[in-house]
């Protein structure tokens, strides 16, 4: 696994790296990059319903060449004191802080002096900027603002729900692991539950449409691809960094003590099992489900069974004459669900984004998006450990009643004769 981009870029040049690179994870890479892509296509979709008619403009009345007040410039400086404080901080202390940037982003960490300086500079380009743009005497202007116009808000919106939901939903469905440790838990890069994201956000993005005169079905509908892409992007960060969202054992491969995988039978599983219980997972003393499928002669071995060798989260065992932050590997192979719903999910995307123009009551393509989603999450669940509820003779995950429910609601916004959706 390539868990930073020090490990990416040995592995793909053949050759020792700056350890600098560490500091950036592929994970927070290619969410970043779904966040971007996610943006491309709404943007894209905005525009058309724009100027189909589907979506309109707000006015909003500023001040131009107004000067700055005081707490213009006290905010300004603050920002530009965090974000020097913080970059001189890694700059200064990068093997230190490369294992884990995230918990010193959100620590009192930081280098004083070049803070002061960032702070410093900030003020000065504040003041140049007022100087360049004031009027002797300040003037109000309408502007006509469109919902693409919005997008980086949105996103931002997008993201902070989309955190805040996925931790805390994340931490119901770990709830012994997380009150042992909670603002460990909090902090890590790892621990992301993606409905719980969903749900938050569309809730905090409701909100936003509400107060900014925008249309909410449209723009669940404008959304609705970019979010299947962003979500494709996304596992296959999850896959690449190794973050612990794979599937159930596969019994058919075990790892060599150098990372490699073998393809085993049946017995030879059971005894490596005994020998790695240390490093296997137990659901009430009985070791965790499992099958033995092994790959056909025509595919690769690692589209069955994965061992994630370098893993994020350094889970498994130690391997064998490593050096670095990430050397353990699971002792027997996992399903690599994270990359199998990587690749179903950038498949919907281009359907959804085919039939984006057919479907032309509101919602309806939003619809499609929550059951095509569902559909896939509720069957990738068959093959992943995830803690389960007990309800007698059922015994869902958390994954699987959120992905019936949407399933559910994306079957009537989808089926639904109505031409309008009444939004409170």
């Amino acid at each position: 696994m390539y868990p930073d981009f020090q490990y990416l870029f040995q592995a793909l040049l053949g050759t020792d790296m700056p350890e600098w690179l560490s500091l950036f994870k592929t994970f927070g890479f290619l969410v970043a990059l779904s966040f971007i892509a996610a943006a491309y296509t709404i943007v894209s979709e905005l525009k058309r319903k724009e100027q189909a008619g589907l979506l309109s403009y707000t006015e909003k009345v500023i001040w131009k060449g107004k000067k700055a007040t005081v707490q213009d410039y006290a905010l300004q400086a603050l920002i530009g004191f965090i974000l020097a404080y913080k970059i001189g901080g890694i700059i200064q202390n990068t093997t230190v802080i490369a294992a884990n940037p995230l918990a010193f982003i959100l620590s009192l960490e930081g280098a004083l002096g070049i803070g002061l300086l960032g702070a410093i500079i900030t003020l000065a380009m504040k003041y140049y900027e007022e100087k360049k743009n004031n009027l002797e005497k300040p003037v109000q202007i309408k502007i006509k603002i469109y919902p693409h116009q919005r997008i980086n808000d949105i996103v931002m919106v997008a993201a902070i729900g989309g955190i805040v939901g996925a931790k805390v939903f994340n931490a119901f469905e770990t709830w012994d692991q997380f009150i042992k440790n909670p603002i460990e838990q909090l902090i890590a890069s790892s621990g992301l539950t993606f409905y719980g994201g969903l749900i938050i956000a569309t809730l905090a993005l409701y909100r936003y449409a509400k107060k900014h005169q925008i249309n909410f079905a449209q723009l669940c509908d404008a959304a609705a691809p970019g979010l299947m892409l962003a979500y494709g992007i996304g596992r296959l960060g999850c896959h690449f960094a190794g973050d612990g969202d794979w599937g159930i054992y596969n019994s058919a491969y075990i790892s060599n003590p150098d990372g490699t995988l073998q393809q085993v039978s049946t017995d030879t599983f059971q005894q490596v099992a005994q020998q790695a219980a240390p490093y296997m997972t137990y659901i009430n003393n009985t070791l965790a489900p499992h099958m033995h499928v092994a790959a056909p002669s025509w595919l690769p071995n690692w589209l069955f069974g994965m061992n994630y060798a370098h893993n994020v989260n350094h889970e498994g065992m130690p391997l064998i004459d490593c050096v670095g932050n990430y050397c353990t590997a699971l002792p027997i192979s996992v399903f690599p669900t994270p990359l199998y719903e990587a690749v179903v999910c950038i498949l919907l995307f281009t359907l959804l984004w085919k039939w984006r123009t057919r479907f032309n009551r509101p919602l309806q393509l939003f619809g499609c998006y929550l059951m095509l989603n569902g559909a896939e999450r509720f069957f990738v669940e068959l093959i992943r450990v995830n803690s389960q509820y007990d309800w007698g003779f059922l015994h869902p995950t958390q994954a699987e009643i959120i992905a019936v429910c949407l399933m559910s609601i994306g079957a009537y916004f989808f089926f639904r004769k109505e031409q309008k959706i009444q939004m409170p």
